[in-house]
């Protein structure tokens, strides 16, 4: 049975006086739209939240623009000789702050965590309002530019007050927890790892840093404590190397083992309480190797990968720990062992759970391009390059920790059109590079050229019997690509197609992308014919359907729902599980035993003559009809069961099926 670890936050006290307190601040919050604060017209919400569920109607002019975030709070007059800071998980994507009506600064940038130091703004002992003016208008400063999918405005992810002593953990690190762990070298024998964080507080005060190794049990592997004096500057950067000898190694989903580094700090001439970061993390080595293979601590890994989007029907963007939760509960239950999270870096939460279940993640910022419509995804200005740069170094700095992030994604679908992108993501690369040397970057990319060869890795965007050609043009596709591009080390980043679960046929005809009818047996044919090529041919080190889940885009005018990308395996409430879903459960997971009749949905049925599609994960499966006919089906090697030509009369019909191990399901429909 797949075990789900959900990360639960703990209190810890290896000193008794430590002193670092986080409050939520997700409640009772003043919401008001546009450029003014009318005090008579707010709206009380709590956070995550979102102003754009106009987008999720199909609304292609939903509003993308100005709104007022506005809370009142009692500050103690005990704070007074700490520090205060306000973080922000996610804003999209303009962000003012403004404390007691005087400006603390602005963020620009929808997907990654900033904070500030709030104290000098602060009124102790009294009431203070904290007002947050969100923007999420168009801005040819801001990646993204463009994108398939909704942007949806507010302040979607947590709020947290952060208060700790003078003398602190660096909590002003590009939005980071101001630890970071390096991987010197990893191998069976032994890894070396180097923990690094700064100190702040005030100029030529003395502190005492104590940093902890601590296994999975958070039992102490190792410890040193160094005294340090703070530079004039106010920041002192420490660091200290730790050898682990015959390391448990995270190695994905088969074993996600980690281990902890707790640092503590505190002045050592006021005496004051110790600030306090902990952090997980994994030891682990991987590669691509020369014959476009992937592996994992030495062994070959077969990545069995979906992308996704973070929104849900009627939440948008503003999605809470539950939301998180299910998404991995459902990629666990299918089999999934790695995800593209696309197009732009996620919450912190989502990845600790990928952290603790093995699920590999490649993480991205929203270089996006316009795909297949007619747009830019990339301004050559100064200020879009610099925002760029920063969005990147904030991903990376944030969640450099992850065991499970092990390639950095760069672009998605950029054009060669007008400002010539490539010299600029060359630049991204080599800022990676200087941030992390240990992971691999990697890029999405729907066309031939030079931006092909810029990152560790490429993957291309294909959707083979869906925007153009049949599925099966995937293996002469590949075929060619290792043939002509033998060095080149490519994966798929998306491919896939739509389908409605109210959309039922009973023959087999290819789906027209732009229309309104998007039939379900169309998409699970079409992943069908794609795994079988992926599975049994070693053409892409890894592969990523699209996508796990339909997800907002009010642009799109096709399939049952407008503005929706119907191409998810599962709803977009996560209600229903589309057939496709099950196709790659019974490829993927062989842990929990299953079985499922395919083309549930399709009750009333016109042909006399039907083929019973059966989906499991077990060898064979004893299927009957109506109680009176039985036969005994072998499975195809795809988890894939038929029992072809079978001749029905007209009226209700009834499916049995059954396997060696119990598993059971059932299905009625109706021949007319």
């Amino acid at each position: 049975m797949k075990r789900l670890f959900f990360a639960i936050i703990i209190l810890i006290s290896i000193s008794p006086l430590v002193a670092r307190e986080v409050i939520n601040l997700n409640r009772g919050w003043q919401f008001t739209p546009g450029w003014e604060v009318n005090k008579g017209k707010y709206t009380e919400i709590n956070l995550p939240h979102t102003y754009n569920l106009d987008a999720l109607s199909g609304k292609q002019d939903y509003y993308r623009g100005l709104a007022n975030y506005v809370k009142t709070l009692e500050i103690p007059v005990t704070w007074r000789s700490d520090k205060v800071f306000l973080r922000f998980k996610g804003v999209n994507q303009t962000a003012d702050l403004y404390v007691n009506s005087k400006h603390v600064g602005q963020h620009k940038g929808g997907y990654t965590a900033f904070g500030w130091d709030i104290t000098p703004f602060l009124r102790f002992g009294e009431r203070n309002t904290l007002w947050v003016r969100v923007n999420n208008a168009p801005d040819l400063d801001v990646m993204p530019l463009v994108g398939d999918f909704n942007m949806y405005g507010g302040i979607y992810r947590d709020v947290e007050m952060i208060v700790v002593p003078k003398t602190h953990i660096d909590l002003e690190n590009f939005g980071s927890f101001g630890v970071f762990v390096t991987q010197n070298s990893v191998n069976e024998e032994k890894a070396e790892i180097t923990v690094t964080t700064t100190v702040t507080g005030d100029p030529n005060d003395n502190a005492e840093v104590k940093l902890y190794l601590r296994d999975e049990q958070k039992q102490i592997l190792d410890s040193v404590v160094r005294r340090v004096r703070i530079e004039n500057d106010g920041d002192t950067e420490i660091s200290r190397q730790f050898t682990i000898n015959n390391p448990h190694l995270w190695n994905g989903t088969i074993d996600p083992y980690m281990y902890n580094v707790l640092v503590e700090v505190k002045s050592t001439k006021t005496g004051s309480r110790a600030d306090f970061v902990e952090q997980n993390f994994g030891v682990r080595y991987w590669e691509v190797n020369k014959d476009n293979q992937f592996t994992l601590n030495g062994k070959p890994y077969k990545i069995q990968g979906v992308a996704k989007h973070q929104d849900y029907a009627g939440l948008g963007n503003a999605v809470n720990r539950l939301n998180h939760e299910r998404d991995m509960e459902l990629m666990l239950e299918m089999g999934v062992n790695a995800v593209r999270l696309a197009h732009y870096p996620y919450d912190s939460y989502f990845i600790e759970l990928c952290d603790k279940n093995g699920i590999i993640v490649w993480s991205e910022i929203p270089f996006v391009g316009p795909g297949g419509y007619r747009d830019k995804g990339f301004n050559d200005s100064e200020a879009f390059m610099d925002n760029g740069k920063h969005q990147l170094v904030e991903m990376i700095r944030q969640h450099y920790n992850h065991p499970s992030i092990l390639f950095w994604g760069l672009f998605n679908e950029l054009i060669q059109q007008g400002d010539d992108p490539a010299p600029y993501v060359r630049e991204l690369n080599e800022l990676a590079k200087e941030e992390d040397p240990s992971r691999l970057t990697v890029a999405a990319s729907n066309q031939d050229g030079d931006l092909n060869f810029i990152t560790d890795l490429i993957a291309f965007n294909k959707y083979f019997g869906w925007y153009g050609g049949m599925p099966a043009d995937l293996e002469q596709w590949g075929r060619t690509l290792r043939r002509d591009w033998a060095k080149l080390l490519v994966g798929i980043s998306e491919y896939g197609a739509g389908s409605s679960i109210y959309h039922q046929q009973d023959t087999l005809m290819k789906t027209i992308p732009t229309s309104y009818w998007h039939p379900e047996n169309w998409q699970t044919h079409f992943h069908e014919e794609h795994w079988k090529i992926i599975k049994d041919k070693p053409y892409f080190w890894g592969t990523f359907v699209w996508a796990m889940f339909d997800f907002g885009a009010a642009h799109r005018t096709e399939g049952q729902l407008a503005g929706v990308n119907d191409k998810g395996l599962v709803t977009f409430d996560r209600a229903i599980k589309k057939d496709a879903f099950y196709f790659y459960k019974a490829n993927w997971n062989k842990e929990d035993p299953f079985v499922y009749i395919a083309e549930r949905r399709n009750r009333e049925r016109s042909s006399p003559v039907q083929t019973i599609k059966i989906y499991s994960n077990q060898e064979q499966v004893d299927v009957t009809i109506d109680g009176n006919r039985t036969i005994c089906l072998q499975s195809d090697g795809y988890g894939t069961f038929l029992w072809k030509d079978v001749e029905l009369g007209k009226g209700e019909h009834t499916v049995e099926v059954v396997t060696p191990d119990g598993s059971r399901d059932s299905v009625t429909f109706t021949i007319r």
